[in-house]
């Protein structure tokens, strides 16, 4: 069980800074909501997708990460060698199967962190279509194909913005794939954090302060404890500020948040709609947490 240990001297600050790279690799089992409007049953398949994926996925990384642990070895040698690693299940095939194995998991990564990408694309398209087809976005971009259905104006946005920031990274800074990956994933876990801390608010707002409370006052202590992981999580990404690259990385998150901000300030109209409506297709009434009935 030395996998599960931290090395003796280790700070808690440099534990939960890897604690982004865990939120990171878990985020997305919440992606399922995003495609809500296109399920035929979203109040019973959404929830049963976002749990069966927190479950499953939880248990599922958690044990191939042990793996990966245990083939490097939990020595400073074992570290070394997992922290250079570009390919970690690649590389324990290669050296404890044959060297094919080890290309063919890498190619199965490569072809998984696609799938990624794609997932990515799909969840954040449905977002801005959602937001621009309720005017808080650019109208444009609110519209689906006639042909397919599918809102393709905002997928081509955040494809193309997407294949923009590599190339920019990659062609015009120089900076390498490994690099880019871990700026852009710890700036969006960054943001990512922050957006679970406000859906948390919210959440606790709706069950336990808003009328007649829908569940158990005990239960309050889920919310808080995810509160208190969720800031403490942030706080140790900020304080010690990182050095080098590492410094820009908030920066940059708080940019986007400011924008986030400013859009909702601008089109403050057009959002007020937007939630009044969200709260009517899901029967509650405005400031209140219950149900309407009928």
């Amino acid at each position: 069980f030395s996998v599960f240990t931290v090395p003796g001297g280790t700070g808690t600050s440099a534990v939960f800074l890897g604690v982004v790279f865990g939120f990171l690799s878990f985020a997305g089992f919440e992606a399922a909501a995003t495609l809500g409007e296109e399920a035929q049953e979203p109040r019973r398949d959404i929830p049963r997708a976002i749990l069966g994926v927190a479950i499953f996925g939880g248990l599922y990384y958690v044990f191939v990460t042990a793996i990966e642990v245990m083939g490097f070895g939990t020595d400073a040698k074992g570290v070394e060698n997992f922290i250079a690693s570009g390919s970690l299940l690649g590389d324990l095939g290669s050296q404890f199967v044959a060297g094919w194995v080890g290309e063919l998991i890498t190619i199965g990564a490569a072809v998984s962190a696609f799938g990624c990408a794609l997932a990515c694309i799909v969840g954040a398209t449905r977002l801005l279509y959602a937001l621009s087809r309720d005017e808080v976005g650019p109208a444009p971009l609110g519209t689906v194909s006639s042909r397919s259905g599918v809102p393709a104006r905002s997928t081509a946005t955040f494809a193309i913005g997407a294949y923009v920031i590599i190339a920019l990274g990659w062609f015009v800074f120089g900076v390498a794939p490994f690099d880019l990956f871990v700026a852009s994933g710890t700036i969006g876990t960054l943001i990512l954090l922050l957006v679970y801390a406000l859906a948390t608010i919210g959440a606790a707002k709706l069950l336990f302060l808003s009328g007649e409370r829908q569940v158990a006052a005990w239960e309050v202590i889920v919310p808080f404890l995810a509160l208190v992981v969720i800031g403490y999580t942030l706080l140790r990404n900020v304080y010690p500020y990182p050095a080098d690259a590492g410094a820009w990385y908030p920066i940059i998150a708080a940019l986007w948040v400011i924008v986030g901000v400013l859009i909702t300030f601008v089109r403050y109209a057009a959002t007020q709609r937007a939630g009044e409506r969200l709260m009517a297709e899901e029967g509650l009434a405005a400031g209140s947490g219950s149900r309407t009935q009928g």
